[in-house]
């Protein structure tokens, strides 16, 4: 599936989460901080190699990721193991990416930003003020002992998250994404994997002749990383503790017109906002489309305005986001 700004679910994913950084908010208690923090450090500087599955409703898709930390940096190798092959190199922030003959991105993971397992947000003592963390059950996972944490948040806005980490690395080994009646909307979770020096490095060679055919991708960009513009655009009814990290003007990748485009995080769940002309957007129909737990709703405006919101956020907060966008003059 693709947004009605060309990119697919899973990619745009990979931009709202590698974005999904906020500012000032209650803090966590320091024991609980310290916990999550070794979950996203795990991410990045662990040595591992698996298989796991990426599912939704009745939609399964399996994957392999391979992940090395060096004192070069960070590499990493994403290969869908169902259909049509597909691939993705990360060699630090530089990615590419082999389709096929399929031009529609579809991986389940999250191409080109963050994949799982670095799920969590680089800032986390923010994310006190809108969700009560618990860490609740042991377990095993991919034959590994893992603790058990959830994000319950205090409005029905939201999602529900769980997490399940290695007890010794810290390595996100499951995750899960809850809808208010206690379902799950979409889960990943490690199948088969492998962790530390056993781990393949045999692949790294070839960094350094990537093929002619995979294709090089923008790296994400990074909240901060430019100044927000002052585009007249305001949205009044976002979930309390949401706040802008990105507003600009700028050229959609595969479109001739330019188009406002806003990010707003919580912490854990992001909502961009795409806001453009629908005289030259003929090809999106209006409404709501849905997979795993993103949303990507359209609507026209009575001034010929297409506003496309996209968010990992229940399909209420989606529209409730899109109605309440308005031009407020700069």
């Amino acid at each position: 599936m693709q947004t009605s700004f060309g990119l697919s679910r899973p990619l745009w994913a990979a931009f709202l989460w590698a974005v999904a950084q906020t500012a000032c908010a209650d803090p966590l208690p320091q024991d609980e901080l310290s916990w999550l923090k070794t979950i996203a450090y795990a991410a990045h500087r662990t040595d591992y190699s698996g298989t796991f599955v990426y599912q939704y409703g009745s939609h399964v898709e399996a994957s392999r990721i391979t992940h090395i930390s060096d004192k070069d940096g960070e590499h990493e190798r994403l290969e869908s193991l169902d259909g049509t092959r597909r691939e993705i190199i990360r060699n630090n922030y530089q990615v590419w990416i082999y389709q096929g003959d399929d031009r529609k991105p579809k991986f389940g993971p999250r191409l080109g930003g963050k994949t799982f397992p670095a799920l969590l947000p680089e800032q986390l003592s923010v994310l006190g003020a809108n969700y009560v963390m618990t860490q609740s059950e042991e377990g095993r996972v991919a034959g590994f002992h893992v603790h058990t944490i959830t994000f319950q948040p205090k409005d029905n806005l939201r999602y529900t998250r769980k997490m399940w980490a290695h007890n010794d690395s810290g390595l996100l080994l499951k995750s899960a994404v809850i809808d208010d009646r206690g379902h799950m909307v979409e889960q990943y979770t490690f199948t088969e994997l492998t962790i530390g020096d056993a781990v393949e490095r045999r692949w790294l060679e070839s960094l350094k002749n990537i093929p002619d055919n995979y294709r090089q991708i923008p790296a994400a960009p990074k909240a901060g990383s430019a100044p927000l513009q002052a585009t007249g655009w305001k949205v009044d009814a976002l979930p309390a503790g949401f706040k802008r990290i990105v507003e600009t003007n700028r050229q959609l990748r595969g479109h001739n017109s330019r188009a406002v485009h806003m990010v707003f995080t919580d912490g854990l769940a992001a909502i961009s906002i795409f806001i453009e002309s629908a005289q030259d957007r003929s090809d999106v129909t209006p409404g709501l489309s849905s997979q795993g737990a993103m949303q990507i709703f359209s609507k026209i405006t009575n001034d010929g305005r297409l506003i496309t919101v996209v968010g990992d956020v229940p399909p209420q907060t989606a529209m409730q986001v899109a109605d309440s966008v308005r031009y407020a003059g700069r």
